[in-house]
């Protein structure tokens, strides 16, 4: 348990690597060379796992929280009908909303680690 503890704050981390590696590997069946810049978006997360700072800690989950709670209003937008989403985007509501609700959690563990101890 303790060994658990130890390393549960680098749960969000590497989620966000995930998600990167995820992104990228879908782009690049498609794009090809023009998807690694995406890999770019890792070099933050890698580092904090690396050379942790608390700076950069707090600013990724703030970031991350005004990200995700903007993709929550398009999801609310959507299920009250605001605004019309086309049908191909449709189908991948269920998936996404899952992973809005991913990244909105993941960013809250963000922030709570930078406030709630230093590295």
């Amino acid at each position: 348990m303790k060994l658990l503890n130890s390393y549960s704050k680098f749960i969000p981390y590497l989620y966000f690597i995930t998600v990167i590696l995820y992104w990228f590997t879908t782009i690049n069946k498609t794009s090809g060379i023009t998807a690694y810049p995406i890999l770019l978006f890792g070099i933050p997360f890698i580092w904090q796992i690396i050379k942790p700072s608390q700076k950069l800690n707090f600013t990724l989950g703030i970031t991350f929280v005004c990200l995700s709670s903007y993709v929550i209003l398009v999801y609310l937008s959507h299920l009250l009908n605001i605004v019309a989403i086309p049908t191909y985007l449709k189908q991948f509501i269920v998936f996404g909303g899952l992973l809005v609700i991913a990244n909105f959690v993941m960013a809250l563990w963000i922030i709570r680690n930078s406030i709630k101890r230093a590295f």
